[in-house]
Parts: C-alpha cells; sequence; structure tokens
C-alpha cells in the first residue's frame, strides 16, 4: 500500500520484501544468483525487490528539514523585529531628519506595498514555485533596510521603507507557500507554531533591544544590522528551496495583472486609512470613510469567492483570522493607555501586562502543536495508561474537528478581551485585568497556527499562494480598520475616558464572538481541493 501525504511517501512492506535476517526473502537472495534481476535458476523463487522511498521526517529539526527550519524561523523573526523596532526608533529618526510631516507616511507607505507584495507573492508562487519569490523578497527587504538607513532625508526613508515593505510582503506569502511543498502534513502545526514563536520573541525584546541600538549606536543600525542576520539565514533555505519546483498544475495567470491592480487600490486604500486615523475632527471622517470605501471596493477582488457571505471552508478561514487580528490589535492598542490613565501604571507596568498576553500566545501555540491532528483516534484507557499519563492526556485532547481549536481559540479571545474591559471601573482587581489578558493571548496561540494549517488544508496545489496570500492580506485589512476606528473613538473628545476604552474593548470582544459563531464553517461542504482521498 502506497499513500502520498503533502508530498512525502510512505511505503508498508512485508517483512520478506524487507529482506529481514531470517525472512523467505533474504533466504532467496542469498540461494539463488542472478534474482536481484528477477532470473534465477530454475527452481529458485523470483525475489521481489521493493525500493523504500525515503520516510518523511518525523520533526523540524530532521536532517533533511534542520537547515530549512532553522532559516525559515530565522527570517521571520527578522521580519517581526523589524516591524516591531522601527516603532521605537521612529520618533528619534523623524527628529533627526526633520520629517516629522512624513512620520505616518514611513508606516503607511509600508504597509501599502506590503499589501502589493503579498498579493504579487501569491501569483508568482503557483506559478513558478516559491523560491525566486523567497529570493526576491529577502532582496527588496534588504535592499529597503539598506536604503533606509543611509537616509539623509525623511523622503528617502520613506522611500526605503516602502521597498521593505514590498520584499516584506513576498517573502511572508512565500514562506507559507515553502511550508506546503517542503514540510510534511504531520509537521504543519509544529513549524506553524515555530512562525508564531519568531512574532512573539521579538515582541518581548524588540523594542528594548532597538531602545538600546538607538540610544548607544544610533538609529541608523536599527535598519543596516538587520541584513547581516538575513543573508546567512537565506542561504539556510537556500538547499532546500532548489528541490521545491512548481508544482504539477500550474495555474494560467488569467485575471493576474487585474489582481495585482486591485492590490494597489487596497495598499492606497490601506495607507490612507492609516494616515486618517491620525487625524482629527471633520478630515479624520472623510478620509476614514474613503479608505473604507476603498478597501470595501478592493478587497473582495483579492479575498475568497464567499468571503462577505462567510461561505463554507477557506472563505470562512480568512475571515476567521481577519476578525481575530482585529479584536486582538484593537485592544492591545487601549491597554496601555486605559492602564497607565485609568490605574495609574507605570509604562513599564503596562508593558508587563502586554508582555504576559505575548507569553500566553506562545504557549497556546506550542500546546496546538503538540495536539494530536484533528480527529485521530483516542486509544483505549489501558493503552493510554501504558503509554503514560502525558501522552494519555494529550490523545483525549485531540481535536475532534478542524473547527475545534478554531472555536477555543476565538473564545478565549472574546472571554479575555472582555474581561480586560472589567478593568476600566476602578473596583475590579488589577489581576482581573492580566488574567483576561493571559487568556485572549492564548486563545491567539491556539487559533493561528490551527488556520495557517487549515489554508494548506483547502488548497490545491496551484491555489497555496494565492490563498495565503488573501490569508495575511484578511489579516492585515482587518487590523489596520479596526484600528483607524479605535484612533478615531479615542480622539472623538478631548481625552480618552473610561466610555472610550470599554466601546473599544467592547468592540474587540464583538469582533471575536462574532467568529466563536462562525467557527464551524471553517470545515468545508465537500471534499477540500487540497485533500488526498
Amino acid at each position: 500500500m502506497r499513500v502520498e501525504v503533502a508530498g512525502w511517501a510512505h511505503a508498508d512492506r512485508t517483512a520478506e520484501d524487507r529482506g529481514e535476517p531470517g525472512t523467505p526473502g533474504r533466504r532467496a537472495a542469498a540461494e539463488a544468483p542472478g534474482c536481484a534481476t528477477g532470473v534465477g535458476l530454475p527452481h529458485s523463487r523470483p525475489a521481489v525487490t521493493a525500493v523504500a522511498p525515503p520516510a518523511a521526517p518525523g520533526h523540524l529539526f530532521a536532517p533533511a528539514l534542520r537547515a530549512m527550519t532553522v532559516g525559515v524561523v530565522a527570517l521571520v523573526s527578522l521580519l517581526a523585529f523589524e516591524a516591531l523596532a522601527v516603532g521605537t526608533a521612529m520618533p528619534t529618526v523623524a527628529r533627526s531628519l526633520d520629517g516629522l510631516s512624513l512620520y505616518g507616511l514611513a508606516f503607511g507607505g509600508a504597509f501599502a506595498s506590503g499589501v502589493v507584495g503579498m498579493v504579487v507573492s501569491g501569483v508568482w508562487c503557483d506559478a513558478r514555485g516559491p523560491r525566486a519569490p523567497v529570493w526576491h523578497g529577502a532582496g527588496w527587504f534588504v535592499a529597503g533596510l539598506l536604503v533606509a538607513g543611509s537616509a539623509s532625508t525623511m523622503g528617502v526613508l520613506v522611500a526605503g521603507r516602502m521597498v521593505q515593505g514590498f520584499g516584506s510582503g513576498l517573502l511572508s506569502v512565500a514562506l507559507y507557500v515553502v511550508v506546503g511543498r517542503a514540510y510534511p502534513e504531520a509537521l504543519h502545526r509544529r513549524i506553524f507554531a515555530a512562525f508564531a514563536a519568531a512574532w512573539v520573541i521579538p515582541s518581548l525584546v524588540g523594542p528594548a533591544i532597538a531602545g538600546l541600538v538607538v540610544e548607544y549606536l544610533g538609529w541608523r543600525w536599527v535598519f543596516l544590522a538587520v541584513p547581516a542576520v538575513a543573508v546567512p539565514a537565506l542561504l539556510l533555505v537556500q538547499p532546500g528551496l532548489r528541490s521545491l519546483a512548481p508544482s504539477a498544475v500550474v495555474r494560467p495567470s488569467t485575471g493576474a495583472a487585474a489582481r495585482v491592480g486591485w492590490a494597489f487600490g487596497a495598499g492606497a486604500s490601506a495607507a490612507l486609512l492609516h494616515y486618517g486615523g491620525q487625524q482629527r475632527g471633520v478630515l479624520a471622517v472623510g478620509l476614514v470613510g474613503a479608505a473604507l470605501a476603498g478597501l470595501f471596493c478592493c478587497a473582495p477582488r483579492l479575498l475568497p469567492a464567499g468571503f462577505l457571505r462567510a461561505g463554507r471552508g477557506l472563505p470562512t478561514v480568512v475571515g476567521l483570522r481577519g476578525l481575530a487580528s482585529a479584536a486582538f490589535a484593537g485592544a492591545e492598542v487601549v491597554i496601555p493607555l486605559m492602564l497607565s490613565r485609568e490605574r495609574g501604571l507605570t509604562p513599564t507596568g503596562a508593558g508587563l501586562v502586554l508582555t504576559v498576553g505575548a507569553l500566553s500566545w506562545s504557549a497556546g501555540s506550542w500546546l496546538q502543536g503538540r495536539l494530536p491532528a484533528p480527529g485521530s483516534a483516542v486509544p483505549a484507557p489501558a493503552s493510554a495508561a501504558r503509554r503514560g499519563l502525558l501522552a494519555g492526556l494529550r490523545d483525549r485532547l485531540a481535536p475532534r474537528s478542524s473547527a475545534t481549536l478554531v472555536r477555543a481559540g476565538l473564545a478565549c479571545i472574546t472571554g479575555g478581551t472582555a474581561t480586560v474591559a472589567l478593568a476600566v471601573w476602578p473596583a475590579v482587581p488589577l489581576p482581573v485585568c492580566v488574567l483576561g489578558w493571559a487568556a485572549a493571548g492564548l486563545g491567539m496561540g491556539l487559533l493561528y497556527p490551527s488556520l495557517s494549517v487549515l489554508t494548506l488544508e483547502l488548497s490545491a496545489p496551484g491555489e497555496q499562494g494565492r490563498n495565503s496570500s488573501s490569508l495575511q492580506l484578511g489579516d492585515s485589512l482587518f487590523a489596520a480598520t479596526v484600528l483607524a476606528l479605535t484612533g478615531a473613538v479615542l480622539a472623538a473628545g478631548t481625552t480618552p475616558g473610561r466610555s472610550s476604552y470599554a466601546v473599544t474593548l467592547v468592540l474587540a470582544a464583538g469582533l471575536a464572538g462574532l467568529g466563536v459563531l462562525l467557527a464551524g464553517r471553517v470545515i468545508p461542504a465537500g471534499p477540500a481541493p487540497g485533500s488526498r482521498q
């Protein structure tokens, strides 16, 4: 019996076929000259030769995957570090280059070009495989960092940031396709858990490291130091990339140019939304309204058909990723402000609360990566006892379906953000807020890798790039929209108050709660395009 799993072949052979000591196959090989070719003495038994295909690696650091794993996780870490570190360095950069008027564009421009990069990468990966997009993505990313780090004016720095953002978009989508092509299906949960950890760790130490670099070495090194790590990481990935040919079924590029055109429209709308969210009064309302209209026009052309009606399967997967991203990001930006103004915490104290959420996110990612695949058979109690208490518990916690972890993660985010909202009132003990945010982080850790795995499972070989692009586009565009609306709510009065914080946190909880109601729709009505019968 031969079974194909995510491009890895497994063969079940009898002991005779394997030619183990003492088996008839081994004796026949020894007694019958020429039987290796199937031609022996008249009385000899023709030998059956079976060439075992290479077994699928059983863990991320198996020899066949070790360099690839280190390289892709390092690249994700660099993308995360740069995204987080720039926020720490940018105030100093703007003062140094006398460019406060372009401060918002330094972020919005990179975000907009990243949207375009995601779409281009999806089309490119499906047509030619992920090798070229990985190299070009890393090249654009490094080039943008070098331009930004050597900029003499704020305009040049903004240009560098846009180049960097385009490279980040190319690379982030291409790395998802690398996972789909290079890793066996059984390891997808674990490698996506590693990707989540690659974001969590920079979120803990990235801003502090960036602050030290700015203070002691200068802001330019926040940009210039990253290429020194990116190049070795890319070289580690290169050997594995050579073996990743384009998918057997290469989809024609029908509509690819139009898709890229819609991406430019969505990127421009996202940049306008980012800028409008920083304004006040009538100007803010006008800019945000125009940006939302542009996104409503462009985004559906870039996301899966049926996205707006939460169609079963991939459309709901993409939508839930967007809802979760929007809920978590919307709460995350409010919590430090609320805790400092309403509860008197120092910036360090408020930051520690966010750190708890980052740590629980990492814990959730680790947990989902070690649970059995959804629907796995649960062993009998006696079998579980023989295998040990922890192994038995792990099997008992096996998700019943693909929707189980998704629903659990969204429920944690809903309950966690709603609990944080209670901290607006001084009578609620502060540890309640900490526990709530820990629950929200745990939910994100359970949810994000699960949705990434589902995206690949629901993608035919020639659609992994497009669908990975849609997943990350939904994430980015939903978060940008909610952050702009959150900024508008907080800026509505002269100073933010309890009602403002409560509204934004309840909005975040409501988005996640909507996701809980839709979670069951991640299961497609029929066989998944990427499934193997």
